[in-house]
């Protein structure tokens, strides 16, 4: 290799030695020598030594770049420059060859990819007048609820789209159930025990959520239920 970048193997990868010298002259002999190495190099995992040099997270996260474009994958980073072991560090990179970053080791813990659910009957299509939908759990409609038609849910119904017909939720008594819709202006709305029909609107349409709240039917800004539950709890502080 006319580069005369020095190689070796280390473990299940391979270790490449970087002489002093300006980077741009060393990332040239480094990309020359994986080009030049043909089939050694495809699918390696390369381990840069190179010492006392300063490379800040830019140019290192360039050569991540410019190797997995060639089918190489840049795994470790070994100097002794405090700012090119904190850039390594923030890609997720080695920092020696017997143990990975901290930032490595975190990006390869295990997550929970299973989290629980409810079931729910998905409606993907406008409902119109005389379409009628009865389920015992949720129901999403991803379209418009016209009026004339009607949604009865045992838990929440979610309507990302316009409600204009006749919808209830909690149908069998529970009150912690709430409609949510991208414009909330049903005919006539219900949760649990509790009737609404709605006013007049007034203002432009936003995402509304109706909840009981103290026994009452309320109609609200459509918000995450833990930001609506920390606004609450700073209203009463």
């Amino acid at each position: 290799m006319s580069s005369g970048l020095a190689v070796k193997g280390v473990g299940d990868g391979l270790l490449v030695l970087v002489p002093d010298g300006p980077w741009e002259e060393a990332l040239a002999s480094l990309l020359q020598t994986v080009d030049e190495g043909g089939e050694f190099f495809k699918g390696a995992r390369l381990a840069l030594q190179i010492e006392g040099r300063e490379i800040g997270a830019a140019d290192l996260g360039h050569l991540r770049d410019l190797l997995a474009g060639r089918n190489v994958s840049l795994w470790a980073i070994l100097g002794t420059s405090q700012l090119t072991r904190s850039a390594a560090a923030d890609l997720g990179l080695a920092l020696d060859l017997g143990r990975p970053s901290q930032r490595a080791r975190e990006e390869d813990e295990p997550i929970e990819t299973e989290l629980p659910g409810e079931h729910a009957a998905l409606v993907h299509r406008t409902l119109r007048s005389g379409h009628h939908i009865h389920y015992a759990g949720h129901v999403v409609v991803v379209g418009d609820v016209n009026p004339g038609a009607e949604i009865i849910a045992g838990g929440d119904v979610i309507v990302w789209g316009r409600l204009r017909g006749v919808v209830h939720a909690g149908a069998g008594g529970n009150e912690e159930a709430v409609v949510c819709a991208l414009d909330l202006a049903p005919t006539q709305l219900r949760i649990a025990g509790q009737i609404a029909i709605s006013p007049d609107r007034r203002g432009t349409a936003q995402p509304e959520m109706a909840r009981l709240k103290d026994g009452q039917l309320v109609a609200e800004k459509w918000v995450d239920e833990h930001r609506r539950k920390a606004d609450e709890h700073g209203s009463t502080g």
